[in-house]
């Protein structure tokens, strides 16, 4: 690797990390992606729904990839970079972006929707999302699963207590889900590799995902992200494991 440790950080401290879109890692990283393609099976149900919502879109990048959208396509989020974002990119296709804070309720009524989406939502209200649904109606989801890229996590933080490592469990989804008066029928979860080829790239990834290492920042973290750097440059990538699962809940 030709380019210095100061060179690559400073770089992964000026780009933007607004949006969820990660093409900026494209060869300095890679992720295993879930045999189901989630977004592909989205926009199969997006294509057959009349009204849809799709909670913490992001920027909008996965749902603007959709084919074809219903007459009715709402999308939430919360940071309003990101809202301004998602709004220029989904309102040519028709869709309506809501400024939404993350917590209950939903600014929708009661069975608002036959068609409820979310991929890697940061909290799920179940109780809100039976809410918004019609008799009949599904909320499709791909969410991070427990302990995931926890050996990075747990290099910049030591190791973490059982109950962090099991948060996120698909099994405490499907029983909120259930709880909630919904019916779980599908529900797949798969462990993924995930490759890190130089620390700008863990930079980058630390400074988007921000609840990975809470806090994180270079000059925090400066002689540890050095440590990596040395370590990635010995074995050409530091590995770790990501979890994803699917979930499919129907309201009877």
């Amino acid at each position: 690797m030709a380019r210095s440790f100061e060179e690559l950080v400073a770089e992964a401290e000026a780009v933007s990390v607004e949006g969820w879109d990660f093409s900026w890692l494209d060869g300095r990283a890679t992720e295993e992606r879930p045999s189901w393609g989630y977004q592909r099976a989205m926009g199969e149900r997006l294509a057959r729904a009349s009204a849809a919502l799709d909670v913490q879109t992001g920027g909008g990048e996965v749902l603007a990839g959709a084919a074809k959208l219903p007459p009715v396509m709402v999308a939430t989020e919360s940071w309003p970079p990101n809202v301004a974002k998602a709004t220029a990119l989904l309102h040519p296709r028709g869709a309506v972006v809501v400024a939404d804070a993350d917590e209950p309720p939903l600014p929708f009524g009661d069975a608002a929707f036959d068609l409820v989406t979310s991929r890697h939502p940061v909290t799920v209200w179940w109780p809100e999302i039976a809410r918004v649904l019609r008799p009949g109606g599904t909320y499709f989801s791909q969410q991070v699963g427990p302990a995931s890229v926890f050996e990075l996590v747990e290099y910049f933080l030591g190791p973490q207590p059982e109950h962090v490592r099991r948060a996120r469990h698909p099994e405490d989804a499907r029983r909120a889900a259930e709880a909630a008066g919904l019916e779980v029928v599908d529900l797949r979860v798969e462990s993924l590799r995930t490759e890190f080829f130089d620390i700008g790239a863990v930079v980058y990834f630390l400074r988007k995902v921000v609840w990975m290492v809470p806090g994180f920042t270079v000059e925090r973290y400066r002689e540890r992200l050095r440590e990596l750097d040395e370590l990635m440059r010995r074995e050409g990538a530091f590995v770790a494991r990501t979890s994803r699962f699917l979930i499919e809940a129907r309201k009877a």
